[in-house]
């Protein structure tokens, strides 16, 4: 079981930016996940991953495969208040869920 946090680079967000950005969506899709797995995801240390796109467009490329596959996700959108503008994707968090699962999406990213 794991959580994955996916961070688009082009935006050049600084460190802590990003931790934010990535704690914003991992409580996001923490919330939309079920009761079950979450259970199972506290039982195994609470895994989590960072990983990296490019672009807007793969990040939304990765949020499309994620809900296919029933994923729980929570696409991140900044309120501008620091680093970047207003409504700008910055994270993808997908899970809890099994490792196999997400990996069907996320396998052959790069971590961050």
């Amino acid at each position: 079981m794991k959580q994955v946090m996916i961070v688009r680079t082009d935006l050049k967000m600084g460190k802590g930016k990003i931790a934010a950005q990535c704690c914003h969506g991992s409580i996001g899709s923490y919330k939309r996940t079920s009761k079950d797995k979450i259970k199972k995801w506290e039982n195994e240390a609470y895994a989590k991953v960072v990983c990296k796109v490019g672009s807007l467009d793969e990040l939304l490329n990765l949020k499309k495969l994620a809900a296919q596959r029933n994923i729980s996700h929570y696409l991140v959108i900044d309120a501008g208040r620091t680093q970047i503008p207003t409504s700008t994707v910055t994270v993808l968090a997908l899970g809890p869920d099994e490792d196999e699962i997400i990996d069907e999406v996320t396998g052959d990213l790069k971590l961050l």
